[in-house]
């Protein structure tokens, strides 16, 4: 393993750890391991990814009709079954931003098929998967995965830009406005609806009318978080302790009863919150360090290992914009996404990164000619 691969999977295990020796220490139910350990589990992936890696085209086909599959369980249950927000088999919230989160992931496998011998056929395939991908998160009417778009847009420009001409670049821009405006503006898309909504919420929670909305409890919540955080910013309170401190916020009328049945809804308030200053560090380690290892190779010169990169710099950016409205690792979906998604990433993008650069260094040395056609 290099030096990289150590880091990925310290900051992994160290949040894991980190987590579980927390929980151990306040003397928790064996039931609240359950997620962090999860984190754990995702290392030996990682190790049977790096020496096994899957076929490129399974990969990206799969993301691919998975979005598909996905966007059409949306539809079917918006349109024929009449739910207002689409679920899939999760909480809504979830379920919208993962969909979005895959959609954005065949963006970027875009750079893996325009290299490939059926090049038009994988273009339209994950392109058509991103649609379906993005469609899945609009009918679920979940905003938090919306906000964080800019940033993802930047890392696909920051791999992809320079192999655009600049009139094809301003005629994508134009394209994904003119797509934001038909999608705010057509009411079946419920998102005109929903941005409505939130400035409803923020006036009943300004002038006090009500506290309870969407936005007003999300409010609520991170009140009653910081004031938390500012009692105990080292140790934190504890997985149970946060709800009894939340809780006397509550019998004090600081915050409303929702704040205290319920978790922060803020990945980075509720780990502060809860574990102090060394859980919300090896949080920003989780997403932070990845990102990093990731985005230095979004200028590769094999565009193969280019789109790999993009997926795997995407995935934190993508969480770290979730995290800000959602405790998303609060919940087995995103655990696991996260987690695994991570290990597959990295694992593939480093045995195709070996495989390459060890069939170049034999093509320079012994100067012979070797099949260089991906996935062979």
């Amino acid at each position: 393993m290099s030096t990289e691969d150590k880091w990925l999977m310290a900051v992994i295990a160290g949040y894991s750890l980190l987590f579980i020796g927390q929980l151990w220490w306040e003397g928790t139910s064996l039931r609240t391991y359950e997620r962090p350990v999860r984190f754990l589990f995702a290392l030996p992936v990682l190790l049977f990814v790096l020496a096994y890696p899957p076929k490129l085209s399974w990969l990206w086909g799969g993301l691919a009709v998975g979005s598909v599959l996905t966007g059409s369980w949306a539809i079917w249950q918006n349109l024929v079954l009449g739910v207002e927000r689409a679920t899939g088999y999760t909480y809504v919230i979830q379920f919208g931003n993962i969909s979005m989160l895959f959609g954005l992931f065949c963006l970027a496998g875009l750079g893996w098929a325009v290299v490939q011998h059926n090049a038009k056929r994988w273009v339209f395939l994950l392109l058509l998967g991103a649609v379906f991908g993005a469609l899945a998160s609009l009918l679920s009417g979940s905003r938090g995965g919306w906000i964080g778009l800019p940033f993802v847009f930047l890392v696909l420009y920051r791999a992809y830009g320079n192999l655009l001409s600049a009139k094809l670049r301003w005629c994508i821009m134009a394209g994904v406005l003119a797509l934001v405006a038909l999608v705010y503006f057509v009411p079946q898309t419920g998102v005109q609806a929903r941005v409505q909504h939130a400035f409803t919420d923020i006036e009943l929670y300004v002038s006090g009318e009500n506290k309870a909305t969407s936005l007003g409890a999300r409010f609520e919540m991170w009140q009653g978080a910081l004031t938390l955080i500012a009692e105990k910013p080292l140790t934190g309170w504890g997985w149970d302790g946060y709800y009894q401190g939340m809780q006397t916020l509550v019998d004090k009328g600081e915050v409303i009863q929702f704040a205290a049945d319920n978790h922060a809804h803020n990945e980075y308030l509720d780990n502060f919150a809860r574990r102090g200053i060394f859980g919300l560090l090896s949080l920003l380690a989780l997403y932070l360090v990845p990102l990093r290892l990731f985005a230095r190779r979004l200028t590769e010169s094999n565009l193969e290992l280019r789109a790999l990169a993009t997926a795997g710099a995407i995935l934190p950016v993508a969480f770290m914009d979730f995290g800000l409205s959602q405790v998303f690792f609060g919940h087995n979906s995103g655990v696991m996404v996260y987690a695994f998604w991570l290990a597959v990433l990295w694992g593939t993008m480093r045995a195709y990164e070996k495989a390459f650069a060890y069939k170049t260094t034999v093509l320079n040395e012994d100067d012979l000619t070797l099949d260089l056609k991906p996935n062979t």
